[in-house]
């Protein structure tokens, strides 16, 4: 009978009760993760083997097209590639075709040259953001020098030493967009069909399954998909990292969602006998 009452109060109880601990399952994992294992898909592990095939000081132009409302999937993208190019000794030019990218760069960007001393100019650099996306795309068909005269900080290409080997698709090893809306359908038939450029993308989870078709017929050479293609891609880096952490946070708060579920399963039956046996009597 006791328990029967239990579950009764179990069923009626506020909903409010469930959001602390569901709290507590983001935080903590976030603040003490659990470096649980992910086993990297077969597009993460294709981006990471081109990466590696990749010659020492062939650069990669990784364009962070999306603004901040998607950061918390595809800026942990953005920096496991900056410490894998930074390890191999593939310098890294960065550009947005995106508005709101520019800053989101600078700041990522900073934070990657204080965690390994890459210097700028050399190691890696960044163009900026400039309007008119198939036109840039295209200028670097040709020349990016037409696009961007300067980079980021008004410098002239021609004063930036890593752009000495980095003017067009030729000279890049690999083309990253990682994007939160349709630009890699624009990357794709502009850089890649037009020009040949190898296309790899990082996208939201939301938006993988519509580019699973582009993987298949070789348009795109590899994809990071949300925040657990973030945290594959660590894991194939030996750098766990903020996607990580994300995917621990997201698979305790799924583990206590499972658990408040079978409860309240159980809780339904354990009411629903009790009810039966009072009619019975």
């Amino acid at each position: 009978m006791k328990l029967a009452v239990f579950a009764d109060k179990f069923l009626r109880m506020d909903r409010r009760f469930i959001f602390p601990p569901i709290a507590l399952a983001i935080i903590i994992p976030m603040l003490f993760p659990l470096h649980l294992r992910v086993s990297p898909s077969p597009p993460v592990l294709d981006v990471f083997r081109a990466m590696e095939k990749l010659p020492a000081g062939t650069p990669v132009l990784i364009s962070m097209d999306y603004d901040p409302s998607t950061t918390a999937e595809l800026s942990p993208m953005a920096v496991a590639l900056f410490r894998q190019c930074y390890a191999r000794h593939l310098p890294i030019v960065v550009m947005t075709l995106d508005p709101g990218g520019a800053g989101l760069a600078v700041q990522l960007l900073h934070n990657f040259a204080r965690e390994t001393g890459a210097k700028e100019g050399v190691d890696y650099t960044f163009l900026g953001y400039k309007a008119g996306i198939d036109a840039v795309i295209l200028a670097w068909g040709q020349d990016i020098e037409i696009a961007f005269p300067t980079d980021y900080n008004n410098t002239p290409l021609d004063e930036i030493p890593l752009m000495d080997h980095a003017r067009s698709y030729r000279d890049v090893g690999l083309v990253i967009t990682l994007a939160a809306a349709s630009y890699p359908e624009v990357w794709v038939p502009f850089a890649h069909e037009r020009y040949g450029a190898p296309i790899a993308a990082g996208v939201t989870a939301v938006m993988a399954p519509d580019y699973y078709p582009f993987l298949q017929t070789g348009q795109l050479i590899g994809m990071l998909g949300g925040l657990k293609g973030a945290a594959e891609y660590e894991e194939l880096t030996g750098r766990p990292g903020d996607g990580m952490k994300g995917m621990d946070a997201q698979a305790m708060v799924h583990l206590f969602v499972v658990l408040i579920i079978v409860l309240g399963n159980a809780a339904y039956f354990v009411t629903l006998r009790a009810k039966k046996r009072e009619g019975a009597a």
